[in-house]
């Protein structure tokens, strides 16, 4: 049950979580007058201190749709930011290695321009293979030609190349270890291939770091499920099938505190991911 407030104490909450709300947002009061399609002049008397006015039901409505929050949470009658929208919502996403799902996977990706990107992916990532592996791996499949996840494998890669977005991967280090042997799942890549791929992740590393950093925590220890985390936007949990994605803050914030885990523990740094690599490159005979 919230407390009553009188409507000084009311205007004055409205103004304090419009302030916030706007600072976490990036918005400034031209972009929200725009949005809102009232005057500059309307917002910067929202703002002021000595207003202890309420503004009517249409304009907290609008100022909690730019801003992407509730007009419950603006009015001080709910303390969740987000919409019920958000809150209740998440979104399945196809993820059988379609066209469409990878589509959306790099839409998420662009929306993200700016901010940085957290992966724990499901094999080694796409964006960081060979072409030969990529083969191999993509020709049993039937919903996804080999030279369709090449082509957004090179699209994600180049993409990367192009902005300012702060890529980390985290992977378990009996991954690349099984990789180097050809063991398990990569069992059938040849020797020759598989040199060619470690050398192709350290000539990746050598371009892009510290932009890219890709950690290798041990999974005897920590443990994570495929996981890609869009900066404060989005968190997508990959299932095999789907990929169920949400925006809600407190979510994002607890995907993103588990993957800031998993590098806090990680075996090997990024820094020190080429002297690992090189090391396996001697494995994979």
């Amino acid at each position: 049950m919230h407390t009553s407030l009188n409507k000084p104490d009311r205007a004055g909450l409205f103004r304090t979580r419009l302030t916030e709300a706007m600072a976490q947002s990036g918005l400034s009061r031209a972009a929200l007058s725009r949005a809102t399609g009232v005057d500059r002049s309307t917002i910067t008397q929202l703002l002021a201190a000595e207003d202890a006015r309420m503004p009517g039901g249409h304009l907290v409505a609008a100022c909690a749709l730019a801003l992407e929050v509730s007009a419950d949470w603006l009015l001080g009658l709910s303390d969740q930011p987000e919409r019920a929208a958000h809150l209740l919502a998440a979104t399945l996403t196809e993820a059988e290695r379609a066209t469409s799902a990878e589509d959306q996977i790099f839409a998420w990706h662009k929306e993200a321009a700016g901010y940085k990107i957290r992966h724990v992916p499901a094999t080694l990532p796409d964006m960081i293979k060979t072409r030969a592996v990529m083969e191999w791996e993509y020709a049993p499949t039937t919903n996804r030609t080999p030279g369709q996840a090449i082509a957004a494998a090179e699209a994600r890669l180049d993409w990367m190349r192009s902005t300012e977005c702060d890529y980390e991967i985290a992977l378990p280090l009996h991954r690349l270890q099984s990789f180097a042997a050809g063991t398990g799942y990569y069992a059938g890549i040849s020797a020759a291939q598989r040199r060619e791929q470690i050398d192709w992740i350290l000539d990746v590393h050598d371009q892009l770091y510290p932009t890219l950093r890709i950690f290798l925590y041990d999974a005897h220890r920590v443990y994570s499920a495929p996981i890609t985390i869009f900066g404060p936007k989005l968190a997508a949990i990959y299932l095999g099938r789907y990929y169920v994605a949400f925006r809600d803050r407190d979510r994002v914030r607890a995907v993103t505190r588990h993957f800031d885990w998993l590098v806090r523990e990680a075996t090997v740094s990024a820094r020190d991911l080429p002297g690992h690599l090189k090391g396996l490159r001697g494995v994979a005979r």
